[in-house]
């Protein structure tokens, strides 16, 4: 892993990047310093960039946001989000799990996530007694987002119930704004030791690499993968054999406060072996 001083050493050795954006690019309030200006350079020298994300909303609404922040469409080719993904299923119901969850869904999580049953032929209710799966988005508005303990009595519910969980983030947590918050994958987890029955779609699973593959129309080995996350980023571009950048200042960047060999070790803890590692996505 070689410890880089900025992104742009990186730049000339590939023809697209795989980008994630929660940890990356911004940290769900703002940019990061110098991330809009790394997206401007590699966006004029002709880099094709796809942004990955683990976001539990649909592909629109995260562009909206990002919007919003200050990052504009043309700063990238295409975007994908674990919303995106889990909507997809929902209408297409690609194999026999996906077929037989039935109708009404239970939705746990905040209700800007609710676009992701836009459109759908479903029925949401109010409590899990009454629904045949539960999707789960993450944390809502009504109970605190860095206590687990908040959200024991509804997983109790849900899995009392039998439903089958949808998770449409798999990331445990993240840092919004400078404060840590749980993500929808730690409920899952939690739902799992349950005994609950769950599927997640995002990083870091291979399969959520094919349609990213198919927007950059490149080969692996002209690919590279940038991310914040050992457990998502860093893994998922292991599994498709993609090479990755480690953003060391986002999810890891408290623990590691930016000690080089602290680095080393939790990569090499995790089985993970980055190209290189740079303190932010800067140029």
């Amino acid at each position: 892993m070689d410890f880089l001083p900025a992104f742009s050493p990186l730049a000339g050795r590939y023809d697209g990047f795989i980008v994630d954006l929660w940890g990356v690019v911004h940290d769900g309030v703002k940019p990061y310093p110098g991330a809009v200006d790394c997206l401007t350079r590699l966006r004029d020298a002709g880099k094709r960039v796809v942004m990955l994300s683990n976001a539990p909303r649909r592909n629109h609404a995260a562009q909206s946001s990002m919007r919003r922040m200050g990052i504009p469409d043309d700063l990238y080719t295409d975007i994908l989000t674990s919303g995106e993904a889990v909507y997809r299923h929902l209408r297409d119901r690609p194999d026999a799990w996906w077929q037989g969850i039935g109708t009404r869904v239970f939705h746990l999580g905040p209700d800007r996530d609710r676009n992701v049953l836009e459109g759908l032929d479903l029925m949401q209710v109010a409590t899990p007694v009454e629904a045949e799966f539960v999707l789960n988005t993450g944390p809502d508005d009504h109970r605190n987002p860095s206590d687990m303990a908040e959200f024991e009595p509804v997983l109790a519910e849900c899995y009392a119930a039998g439903l089958k969980m949808i998770c449409a983030n798999p990331d445990l947590e993240v840092i919004r704004d400078g404060v840590r918050v749980l993500c929808a994958g730690s409920l899952a987890v939690r739902y799992q030791e349950m005994g609950g029955d769950v599927r997640s779609l995002g990083k870091p699973d291979p399969a959520i690499y094919g349609p990213v593959f198919r927007m950059l129309d490149l080969p692996a080995d002209r690919v590279m993968a940038v991310g914040d996350s050992l457990r998502t980023d860093i893994a998922g571009a292991a599994a498709v054999n993609v090479a990755a950048c480690w953003v060391l200042g986002g999810l890891h960047g408290e623990a590691l406060a930016g000690d080089t060999s602290r680095a080393r070790a939790a990569a090499a803890s995790a089985g993970l072996d980055p190209a290189a590692a740079i303190a932010g996505f800067g140029w």
